[in-house]
């Protein structure tokens, strides 16, 4: 276990890139987690980073991008997409007439997650066009940036399709141990589109990813995001395989809140701790040094989830 060391998972440049920095259902009651006090974010020392996004966005059909891009309008920082950024086939078309007049506002400062849905169009074709080389490399699609004092890991999890795929020895997996033993001592924050847990009845949980989890879990990294199911979720921190480890476990939070149709969710998962499927938003983190806060900022309604931890 590094010293310290937090995570988030929504995906670093490559080893041969180097880092690049940031160019329905019912709900459960609002609840925070606090590992830390809030104020420890505002603690001495160099000014916190903020991150803000979501998944599951751009529609050509729908206001939920556009309303969930007004909230992101108002928080400055690096903005992240947790894929599924323009549907339904992440062509260059979609993305031009149904993510650009949305979240296309924020380009210049957004660094993407690439979703099931871009790879409609053969090797994300659209995708990695439309981001350029704020998407990491082409055809990986997973690379790492700074913000702040952390590390960012950005992941693809799209298995079948990313190149060598997810599981133990591949490529990607081979790429992150030696991303993260890169940066022992930086808290850590990683991100990836499909969720290792979730309570959705329509998209079960991402077993493929359990070793690049796994690899998370050893380096001690402490947070991830995803999205893919339409819909607020977070978890209590767990091992890859699911086993609640409060001293070690990572903390997911699922976020597939940025404007496509909300899905229901079914019985709680294990571990699951706050779910809601009725409000579109975003997740905002903000990482100080050695500490993080979440605050989900919703588009509407009165369901909020926030809280704090500390690197390890």
């Amino acid at each position: 276990m590094r010293l310290p060391a937090v995570a988030v998972l929504l995906l670093g440049l490559a080893a041969c890139t180097g880092d690049t920095p940031p160019a329905p259902a019912g709900a459960t009651p609002a609840r925070s987690a606090a590992a830390a006090p809030a104020a420890a974010v505002e603690s001495a020392g160099p000014a916190p980073a903020v991150l803000v996004g979501a998944g599951d966005i751009a529609t050509c059909d729908g206001t939920g991008d556009s309303r969930t891009a007004d909230l992101v309008a108002r928080i400055p920082g690096t903005v992240f997409t947790l894929g599924d950024n323009a549907y339904d086939r992440g062509s260059a078309a979609e993305f031009r007439r149904c993510y650009g007049p949305t979240w296309g506002r924020f380009k210049g400062r957004t660094r993407p997650v690439v979703g099931n849905h871009e790879y409609g169009t053969p090797g994300a074709a659209g995708h990695f066009g439309y981001f350029g080389a704020a998407a990491g490399p082409r055809p990986q699609g997973y690379y790492a940036y700074r913000a702040g004092s952390w590390l960012v890991v950005v992941l693809n999890n799209n298995c079948g399709v990313v190149p060598g795929g997810c599981g133990a020895g591949s490529p990607q997996e081979r790429w992150l141990r030696a991303r993260l033993a890169a940066d022992r001592g930086a808290c850590t924050v990683a991100l990836m589109h499909e969720p290792r847990f979730t309570s959705s009845t329509v998209h079960p949980p991402s077993t493929a990813s359990t070793a690049l989890v796994k690899a998370l879990y050893d380096d001690g990294v402490e947070l991830m995001l995803a999205g893919h199911n339409h819909g607020y979720e977070r978890f209590a921190p767990q091992t890859a395989t699911g086993r609640r480890d409060d001293a070690r476990g990572i903390r997911q939070i699922m976020v597939g809140t940025g404007g496509a149709r909300l899905y229901p969710f079914g019985k709680a998962a294990p571990n699951s701790e706050v779910r809601d499927a009725k409000h579109w938003g975003v997740l905002k983190l903000t990482l100080g040094a050695g500490t993080y806060r979440w605050d989900f900022v919703p588009v509407a309604g009165s369901f909020r989830d926030s809280g704090t931890g500390r690197c390890r």
